[in-house]
């Protein structure tokens, strides 16, 4: 996917968010929030690497979303935030102004998902999107370095892609459960089997006493 996550804001408190891969991006989209200049209406991008953050402030409210560089610069994902926040304000209106953190997210996190796919997968989005003609400042967005923009000590680095590592951990997670339910699956057999033979020896001990002999001789 093109969109990797999508997060709505108010302030710093999430209202709702997705990814779409394994990542920290939702930790630097939280460093984004805390340094996002008190503008009521703005657009504004932040690159790392070959990703993008792209954010909308409108209505109060903060719409992100990160995105491959190569998924360009401004019209489809800033787009793509114009449909997020017109289908965010439709469903819930003013009630984001008073919401708890994540309120909205089992909801809406399934819509971001859907217009994460809608935008990164379908060829028509562009067009549809700029036929709209909603966003003609956005070509005007400055992209800026976001390790400028944090203004850390240390640089935050941002960790995608990672499922194969997830996998591989995963697959060695599964094979040591099936190692580990295999052996104590083996132990309890042999526990078992280990009673059957205990207790067969105590019933022929008791036989041998009752019939006088070891041969049973009196209970033949």
């Amino acid at each position: 996917m093109a969109i990797h996550y999508a997060m709505v804001a108010r302030a710093s408190a999430v209202l709702a968010e997705y990814s779409s891969t394994p990542s920290n991006a939702n930790a630097i989209a939280r460093q984004i929030l805390e340094k996002l200049p008190n503008v009521a209406d703005s657009h504004v991008s932040y690159s790392q690497g070959r990703f993008i953050f792209h954010v909308t402030k409108a209505d109060g409210l903060t719409f992100l979303c990160m995105a491959d560089d190569s998924f360009g610069t401004g019209r489809i994902p800033f787009s793509f935030l114009e449909d997020v926040r017109s289908k965010f304000m439709k469903t819930y209106g003013m009630k984001a102004n008073m919401a708890l953190p994540y309120a909205m997210n089992d909801e809406f996190s399934r819509v971001l998902n859907q217009q994460m796919e809608y935008f990164s997968k379908d060829v028509n989005a562009d067009n549809i999107n700029r036929m709209k003609g909603e966003l003609n400042q956005v070509r005007n967005v400055m992209i800026q370095n976001i390790d400028k923009v944090l203004d850390r000590g240390e640089r935050l680095e941002l960790l995608v892609d990672k499922t194969a590592t997830i996998q591989n951990r995963a697959f060695r997670f599964r094979k040591k459960a099936r190692e580990f339910r295999s052996a104590n699956w083996w132990r309890n057999v042999k526990l078992v089997a280990l009673l059957i033979i205990l207790i067969l020896i105590i019933i022929y001990v008791v036989l041998a006493i009752v019939c006088h002999g070891m041969t049973l001789p009196s209970c033949r």
